[in-house]
Order: structure tokens, then C-alpha cells, then sequence
């Protein structure tokens, strides 16, 4: 992670194969893992060098899943979350996002959105409550370009004007998910 806690590309995949382990009741082979992160990633972001640099082996090494090769085949081979893989996630499902506009950003939010139910109420609030606040920011960002650019040129001003519709409409739908 960035200082500030911001999830890296490898990070993200991370808590994709983490978070899909963690979806799952049970143990899932180490190729369906691969396909799955590729699957969900490559939809959100489009297709990515930075996505596809980071080898899901790495966690069998670190400890945060566990393999199972009776099936014989490496491919076949049945990853499950250790103890360890399940503290890595919640970290990781708490890694912060600087803003909702970039591809990387939307990624974190698409796997903030799909896991949250994983976690604690607490931790669920509160993961909201940043996401609403980092929206916050970016709307007050886009108002104020577009008060400071009013007499510009109409397809400028109309792409601002849409920008904060969705940033507005982004914003009172997090609202909603804390009530």
C-alpha cells in the first residue's frame, strides 16, 4: 500500500482472490481462482498490464491460502483462506481510495461493494462512511471547476454538469446504505 493506505494494482487482485476465497464455502481450484480475478478485473478496468503482473502464488507462500494437491494436477490444485488470508483481507478491505474516478479507484470500489457484507458492522459503517466522504470531495472538486469555467463552452460546462449528477447521485446512494 501507498502511505496513505491506498490499495497498489498487486493489492487489489490480492483482495480479489482473498475476497472470492472468502465468498466461497468451499476450497477453489487454482485456476478458477486465476479466472475469476482475471474475469471480475478485466471487467471493471478493461484489460491491464499492472493487473496481470501479480502471481496468486504468491499467497500460498505467504501463508494467506491453502493448498490441497491430492487432485494430482498443479492447475487442479484447491486453494482455501488460512487464518492468516482472512486478516489479509480485512486489511486490505480497509485500504482507503483517493478518489472514485479513476479505473484503478473504480476497481477498489467494485471489490469494496462486492465483499463489504464480509465484514463486521463496524468495520462495514465505516468503510461507507470513507467512501461517502472521498465522493464528498470529488463532487466539491467538480463544482468548483465548473463555478470557476461557467462561461466556457458549452460541452465543457455540460460534461461538468453531468460529472456532478453522477457524483451526486453516487453520493446519496452510499448515504443510503447507512441507514
Amino acid at each position: 500500500m501507498y502511505s496513505d493506505r491506498t490499495l497498489l494494482p498487486k493489492e487489489c487482485l490480492r483482495l480479489c482472490a482473498l475476497g472470492t476465497l472468502a465468498l466461497s464455502d468451499k476450497p477453489i481450484s487454482y485456476a478458477d481462482l486465476a479466472n475469476a480475478v482475471r474475469h471480475f478485473t478485466a471487467h471493471i478496468m478493461g484489460p491491464s498490464l499492472d493487473m496481470m503482473g501479480s502471481s496468486l502464488q504468491l499467497l500460498k507462500l505467504e501463508g494467506l491460502v491453502r493448498e490441497d494437491c491430492n487432485s494430482g494436477s498443479y492447475s487442479d490444485a484447491q486453494l482455501s483462506l488460512t487464518k492468516a488470508g482472512h486478516d489479509k483481507f480485512q486489511e486490505l478491505m480497509q485500504g482507503t481510495l483517493r478518489d472514485t474516478s479513476g479505473e484503478l479507484s473504480r476497481l477498489v470500489m467494485a471489490l469494496k461493494m462486492r465483499f463489504l457484507h464480509l465484514l463486521d458492522d463496524e468495520t462495514r459503517r465505516d468503510q461507507i462512511e470513507i467512501l461517502h466522504d472521498v465522493c464528498e470531495l470529488e463532487l466539491d472538486r467538480v463544482l468548483a471547476l465548473r463555478e470557476d469555467h461557467a462561461n466556457e463552452a458549452a460541452p465543457f460546462t455540460g460534461w461538468l454538469d453531468m460529472e456532478a449528477r453522477r457524483l451526486e447521485q453516487k453520493r446519496d446512494w452510499l448515504k443510503s446504505l447507512l441507514v
